[in-house]
C-alpha cells in the first residue's frame, strides 16, 4: 500500500468512525481502521523483555528496536539485542514486500554470519520469547475474514471485539484470532490466539497505554502462552518517533557489521 493510498484509507476510516453512531462498523472496517492508524514514519525504542517460565523463574533481556515506513508505504524493522552477554549483538531484520511474504534475516554472533529465516521456521520461538517468527511478520487485512463478534466496554474505552480467520489456513500458525480494539485508539489491547485445534494458545495484553509525541503507544504489554504457562513482558524504557534513521540500518550488511557506514 502506497503512502498516498494509506492516507486515503485513513480518511475513509475516519468517515467510518464518524458514522458509528448511525450504525455499527463491520469487522473488516474495524481492522482497516487499525491498519490505517498513523504510527509515525519512524520509531526507535529501548525495551526490556522479562521472560517468566512455568516455575516462576525469570530472565531479562534488553533490546533496541528500529522501525521505518518507506515511501512505498512498506515497513522495515530491526531488533538489536544488548543484554545479557549470551545474546549481545544478535541482530534481526524484517523487510515487508507488497507482492510476497516478508523477508527475515538474523545475525548470530556465535556463527558470525547472517542467515535467512526459512518459511519452515515461522512457528519457532524468536530468541526464547513467546513470540514466533510468524508473529513478527506483517499481515494484511485482506489476508483474513473479519467478523464483528460484539461491542463492549473495556476499561474506560468502548471496544469492538473482532474475530479474524485466515483465508488461507496455511498462511498462519493460528486458526483464528480474537481482538479487542478500542474505538478511539485503534490499537488492539487484547488478542487471543487459537491453535490449529482451536484451543486457546496465547493471549497478548496491553497493560499500559500512553501518548508519546501524540501517538498512542503500548508502554507495557504481555504475551502469555497459556498452554505452557510461559510469558514475555515488554516494557518500553525509551521511545522516540520520527527521528532520522539511515536506510543502511535496514540492511543485511548492518546485521553483519553493526555499522551503518
Amino acid at each position: 500500500m502506497t503512502t498516498q493510498h494509506k492516507r486515503l484509507t485513513a480518511a475513509v476510516c475516519m468517515a467510518m468512525v464518524l458514522a458509528v453512531a448511525a450504525g455499527a462498523m463491520s469487522g473488516e472496517e474495524v481492522m482497516r481502521a487499525v491498519e490505517a492508524r498513523d504510527g509515525g514514519r519512524a520509531v526507535q525504542a529501548l525495551i526490556e523483555l522479562r521472560l517468566t517460565d512455568s516455575r516462576g523463574s525469570t530472565s531479562e533481556r534488553i533490546i533496541e528496536g528500529f522501525g521505518v515506513e518507506t515511501e512505498a508505504g512498506l515497513n522495515r524493522m530491526v531488533v538489536v539485542f544488548h543484554r545479557p552477554a549470551s545474546v549481545q549483538d544478535t541482530r534481526f531484520l524484517v523487510v515487508e514486500h507488497a507482492d510476497r511474504a516478508d523477508d527475515q534475516w538474523i545475525y548470530l554472533p556465535a556463527l558470525r554470519r547472517v542467515r535467512r529465516i526459512a518459511a519452515g521456521e515461522s512457528r519457532e520461538s524468536f530468541m526464547g520469547t513467546d513470540f514466533t517468527y510468524d508473529d513478527l511478520r506483517s499481515r494484511s487485512v485482506d489476508d483474513d475474514r473479519h467478523t464483528l463478534v460484539r461491542e463492549e466496554a473495556c476499561g474506560e474505552h468502548h471496544c469492538f471485539v473482532v474475530e479474524s480467520v485466515p483465508r488461507d489456513p496455511a498462511s498462519s500458525q493460528y486458526r483464528r484470532r480474537v481482538q479487542w480494539v478500542p474505538r478511539d485508539i485503534w490499537i488492539p489491547t487484547r488478542v487471543e490466539l487459537y491453535d490449529s485445534r482451536d484451543r486457546l494458545l496465547k493471549v497478548n495484553r496491553v497493560e499500559r497505554l500512553e501518548q508519546v509525541q501524540d501517538y498512542w503507544t503500548p508502554m507495557e504489554s504481555v504475551m502469555e502462552n497459556v498452554q505452557t504457562n510461559h510469558s514475555t513482558r515488554l516494557t518500553v524504557q525509551r521511545i522516540q518517533y520520527n527521528g532520522n534513521l539511515p536506510d543502511a540500518l535496514f540492511t543485511t550488511r548492518f546485521l553483519e557489521t553493526g555499522r551503518t557506514r
